[in-house]
């Protein structure tokens, strides 16, 4: 993946509470929370998709009990992002938490981790084209257990895709628990639960690239400053 973008910087915005990429976070870490607390005694698988520097899972689970009850693989790319999260991971003593250096749009790299009661796309699904949204939605019962949790985010600039993401996910064995677009920002936080049958992980397969924001270019840089 080389799409140009800083994505160690693009944490920056996380240190304002009041920025819309903070507000995301906070959206994302209260589904998190839920999840989490409503399976209080089990064992429970998570991945997540480009994580950054996993803020959305780690904090949720440096700030409870029980946390070595989880199995977390974290699929990132950028180095220094990866750095960063194994330096969060080990601060918060979460020694059930697994940081690669991979390619999440490689099915391959998901061969240890899932499958995943639970499967966060934070910052994917707006980076991506949308036959490759369409792609990874396709792929998810994959990457799930019966009855797993998916929660993703999406950009509604222009042309919104959103509707479509939560119909393709419903035709892929999906249920929508939540879905947030809140006033006054352009992200979107959706909440699914899968429904269908889990399916074999293919033993290799791309599913998805990131790409440069061209209607970024064309519209002007958004005021939310988030990863889409």
């Amino acid at each position: 993946m080389n799409d140009g973008k800083d994505w160690y910087a693009w944490h920056g915005p996380y240190a304002d509470g009041d920025s819309p990429l903070a507000r995301r976070l906070r959206l994302v870490q209260q589904h998190i929370a839920a999840w989490l607390d409503e399976r209080p005694d089990k064992p429970r698988s998570v991945v997540s998709m480009y994580a950054g520097q996993g803020h959305d899972i780690l904090d949720v689970l440096a700030s409870r009990p029980g946390a070595m009850r989880v199995d977390v693989t974290l699929i990132e790319y950028d180095p220094r992002n990866v750095a960063a999260a194994r330096a969060r991971a080990a601060a918060a003593n979460l020694d059930t938490v697994t940081v690669m250096q991979a390619d999440a749009g490689d099915l391959g790299s998901y061969r240890q981790a899932v499958p995943a009661d639970l499967v966060i796309m934070a910052g994917v699904l707006g980076n991506i084209s949308d036959a490759n949204v369409h792609a990874t939605i396709n792929a998810l019962p994959q990457l799930c257990a019966a009855e797993a949790t998916v929660i993703w985010t999406r950009t509604r600039r222009t042309p919104d895709l959103t509707s479509e993401v939560r119909t393709w996910l419903a035709d892929a064995g999906f249920a929508e628990q939540a879905f947030h677009a809140p006033d006054g920002v352009l992200f979107s936080v959706g909440v699914h639960r899968f429904t269908g049958t889990p399916q074999p992980l293919a033993s290799q397969g791309k599913i998805f690239e990131f790409i440069q924001d061209t209607a970024r270019k064309r519209v002007g840089t958004p005021p939310t400053g988030t990863r889409p």
